[in-house]
């Protein structure tokens, strides 16, 4: 296997593991939001938004409802992205190159731009960032392959 040809592969996997790591995420994010995974998000929750006091049953259910259909975009999304990731990113298709970064970039730009505007930084810290760094770095490092090949079209 070529160096250049290994190297895409690598990050093209890279690429698809992460995506079906998020859809876990999505998943318990959907049936588990309560759990101890995200013991950290709940809290830093209740301290910006309900100066630290626990959630009422009410509340409780609106979050639960809303982290249900959040959970299930997470899937939506990722699962559009592993299946891009395994063909037409693979076959190394400009168009999905760019559309997995015009996903990416509307959904952290406006996801953080909200989350900051309502000083929920823990959020823009502790899932956009990471999402950003783990599915961008593959992008970034397979860039080459996809400029190459648009300018051939």
């Amino acid at each position: 296997m070529e160096k250049n040809t290994s190297k895409f592969y690598f990050w093209q996997k890279w690429l698809t593991y992460v995506n079906v790591m998020i859809v876990i995420v999505g998943l318990l994010v959907a049936f588990a939001g309560n759990s101890f995974f995200f013991e950290l998000h709940n809290s830093y929750t209740k301290e910006v938004f309900f100066d630290g006091k626990e959630f009422d049953t009410k509340t409780l259910e609106l979050k639960n409802w809303l982290f249900g259909i959040i959970g299930a975009t997470i899937v939506g999304f990722h699962i559009l992205m592993i299946m891009i990731s395994e063909n037409a990113f693979k076959k190394k298709e400009p168009w999905a190159y760019y559309a997995m970064w015009l996903g990416l970039l509307s959904w952290f730009i406006i996801d953080s731009v909200i989350s900051i505007y309502y000083n929920a930084m823990y959020n823009v810290i502790i899932i956009n960032i990471v999402a950003l760094f783990t599915i961008g770095l593959p992008l970034i490092m397979t860039r080459k392959e996809f400029a190459h090949k648009a300018t051939l079209n």
